[in-house]
């Protein structure tokens, strides 16, 4: 029998803004989903690049075998990569306003990347080691991060996104708001309101809307921005001159998350943000 609420969707980002990887089942560790955004791309500056900036960043496929990351993209041989990193050349990166240490990848994997985006760009890899912590406004501190753009998940309802297309008369998939964790059997964001859930054996928090960017107008399938959705979330769902869709969130416990897992809702507040 399913839960009258449950896990729908799990995904995650081996690569900052490359493509992402739908799974079933996934371990939770301290940082977040494992490997969610554990390798990011700097430029020349050490500066993280994003699909912001480059939305040809987008067709780069990732995947993930037992012991290799592979990226593929258009035009290119697959570039095979370690998972445990194997150079000892760490790098000062910069990432919004955090800097943390973080280990170059190989010569292989900047020059393949670099020769796809026409850019001057290296791969890095933060090690379980490595704090970065979440910022103490939200968060306790022991809380940690990979290379998200702040929080290690981000949770989106199936009818928010129901609700945001039918506002747009557009059918966009999920894929384009970046979710870790997809939730079905709620209202439309019916997540606004909730600050502590458990799904399946983890305890999550929820101390924050996610501000979007221009990301989500980014096509995955063809790398080309468009005006949607920012269109119609700038009319809908605007506040303080951001638009939000989805809530970021906090791991309470390590454990394993698998679609089908049941979510309960433990405590909500007034909506983030306060939205009609």
């Amino acid at each position: 029998m399913m839960p009258s609420m449950w896990l729908s969707g799990i995904y995650i980002y081996p690569v900052k803004s490359l493509a992402g990887i739908a799974v079933d089942t996934w371990p939770v560790t301290e940082k977040g989903l494992r490997y969610d955004r554990q390798w990011m791309l700097i430029d020349k500056n050490n500066k993280f690049l994003s699909q912001r900036r480059l939305p040809k960043m987008a067709l780069i496929r990732t995947a993930l075998t037992e012991s290799c990351l592979l990226l593929s993209a258009p035009g290119m041989d697959d570039l095979v990569l370690p998972l445990e990193a194997t150079s000892s050349e760490t790098i000062e990166c910069e990432i919004w306003h955090d800097r943390c240490l973080a280990y170059d990848v190989s010569a292989q994997a900047n020059q393949w990347l670099s020769d796809f985006l026409h850019i001057d760009c290296k791969l890095v890899y933060q090690t379980e080691e490595t704090i970065r912590p979440v910022d103490p406004t939200y968060a306790r501190p022991n809380d940690k991060v990979y290379f998200s753009d702040g929080f290690p998940f981000l949770i989106l309802s199936e009818n928010s996104l129901v609700s945001l297309n039918r506002a747009m008369n557009l059918n966009y998939p999920m894929t384009r708001f970046r979710p870790n964790l997809v939730l079905s059997g709620c209202d439309s964001y019916a997540e606004d309101s909730w600050r502590t859930i458990t799904i399946g054996e983890i305890g999550f928090r929820l101390p924050k809307p996610c501000a979007r960017c221009s990301v989500p107008s980014v096509d995955p399938k063809t790398g080309v921005t468009g005006q949607e959705p920012l269109l119609t979330l700038n009319r809908t769902r605007r506040w303080n001159n951001k638009v939000y869709f989805g809530q970021n969130a906090l791991h309470n416990e390590t454990g394993t998350l698998r679609v089908g897992d049941s979510v309960v809702i433990h405590s909500t507040g007034p909506k983030q943000p306060p939205l009609d």
